[in-house]
């Protein structure tokens, strides 16, 4: 989705991050360095908001605002309440960033494209067969994201395999065969396992050393509780493992993206330095 002509995107300087919680959030130490070598004179702040008092807290914001980034629990409501969303969002039924316009909030997911380009940078740009751990939001972007990547075939382990059983439906939709497992398998040989627990979500560790021994590399959304219970498993396998500070990132430079010119495919000016400063912000080298 890419700005309409005539539409107005609101002139304000301000923008955020909410969820809840929020203080563990990184997002305020990237934008801020992307705003200063773009030389946008942008503040970056995060707030507490849940999803009961989400709509009352955006019909609040006033001119001064530009967008948000949104996380969770946030996601759906916000693609509820948006005034229209691009295909990611409606793939996912998820949106993590507004673009604040004079007709309503335009909606975006970016996870996917970061979930994408961090699997890039990790050797993975283009994946046949991948297990993914869990069942939730994340999960729905993650699937996108394989199947962007050209996989053909994805297999879905949770603790409810039932809960799972939209993303069959959505794998037929962009081509992707997915099946279904319990948590504790058994499970045939992957080399790439995207895990979306939340970093405090408790697996048995046999459980966890069971998935680690035919899960190839492991690509965990968390970032912030690191090393989850499956990056422990996948280490004393001998096996890869990568926090999700790569989707971090890159999700955030398609939200920059988005609120300087509504397009998240717009390359930024001097990008390669843009990402640089950011990466530098939240990992230190």
């Amino acid at each position: 989705m890419q700005r309409e002509p005539g539409l107005r995107v609101l002139s304000g300087d301000r923008l955020a991050v909410w969820g809840d919680p929020i203080g563990h959030s990184r997002s305020p130490q990237m934008h801020l360095a992307a705003y200063r070598v773009l030389g946008l004179d942008w503040s970056y702040g995060r707030r507490r908001v849940d999803d009961t008092g989400f709509r009352a807290a955006v019909s609040a914001l006033d001119g001064r605002w530009r967008g948000l980034s949104l996380t969770m629990p946030l996601k759906s409501v916000a693609y509820a309440t948006a005034a229209t969303r691009d295909h990611a969002a409606d793939l996912t039924r998820a949106v993590n960033t507004y673009l604040l316009t004079d007709e309503g909030p335009l909606g975006f997911n970016t996870d996917i494209g970061g979930i994408v380009a961090a699997l890039a940078e990790i050797g993975h740009d283009r994946v046949g067969s991948a297990r993914i751990v869990g069942a939730g939001a994340t999960a729905t972007s993650a699937l996108v994201a394989l199947g962007q990547a050209g996989a053909e075939r994805a297999e879905i382990v949770a603790r409810r395999p039932a809960a799972a059983e939209p993303l069959i439906a959505l794998g037929a939709r962009i081509g992707v065969r997915v099946t279904l497992a319990p948590l504790d398998g058994p499970h045939g040989e992957v080399p790439l396992t995207v895990a979306t627990l939340p970093g405090d979500a408790a697996v048995d560790p046999e459980v966890a050393a069971r998935l680690a021994d035919m899960g190839g590399t492991l690509f965990d959304a968390v970032y912030g509780q690191w090393p989850t219970t499956l990056a422990d498993a996948w280490s004393r396998a001998g096996h890869p493992a990568h926090p999700g500070l790569g989707m971090l990132l890159h999700q955030a430079v398609r939200q920059i993206r988005i609120f300087r010119t509504g397009d998240p495919e717009a390359i930024l000016p001097d990008e390669e330095a843009v990402v640089a400063a950011m990466r530098l912000a939240v990992v230190g080298d």
